[in-house]
């Protein structure tokens, strides 16, 4: 099947190669106990800094209800802590712990090993999820 890739269309070529990714991705993370919905919230978490579900759940563009059940996971895993906020009572701030930050660290030496960075490959990307936002 492979030896055949090279002639594919590029929207196959460009769907086998993702699913091979995430696949290989995937496994590498759950080897070392972080799921791939884990490593996006924490790798918001790191970006933004201390913040709440409802705006991690937005800038992963996925369902508040779906966000809690991954922090509810990383933090029984010890890889983030919820804590009261403090001009709200009802809502919660969510924080990295070391142990966060040393499986974020991980990952991405994974990342690195999965897909080498590849700044032409990059920018091809970046673009075609431009055009598809708009």
């Amino acid at each position: 099947m492979e030896e055949h890739a090279a002639a594919w269309p590029l929207g196959r070529l460009l769907a086998a190669a993702a699913r091979r990714v995430e696949r290989d991705w995937d496994e590498r993370l759950r080897e070392i106990g972080l799921p791939h919905a884990g490593l996006i919230a924490i790798d918001i978490l790191i970006r933004t800094g201390p913040t709440g579900a409802d705006t991690i759940a937005r800038v992963a563009r996925v369902q508040p209800q779906t966000m809690s059940r991954t922090l509810e996971r990383l933090e029984r895993d010890g890889l983030v802590e919820r804590s009261p906020h403090p001009d709200d009572r009802r809502r919660r701030v969510v924080t990295v712990t070391e142990a966060g930050r040393a499986a974020w660290d991980t990952a991405r030496h994974i990342e690195r090993e999965v897909l080498p960075e590849d700044g032409r490959l990059r920018e091809a990307l970046v673009a075609i999820i431009g055009r598809t936002n708009t």
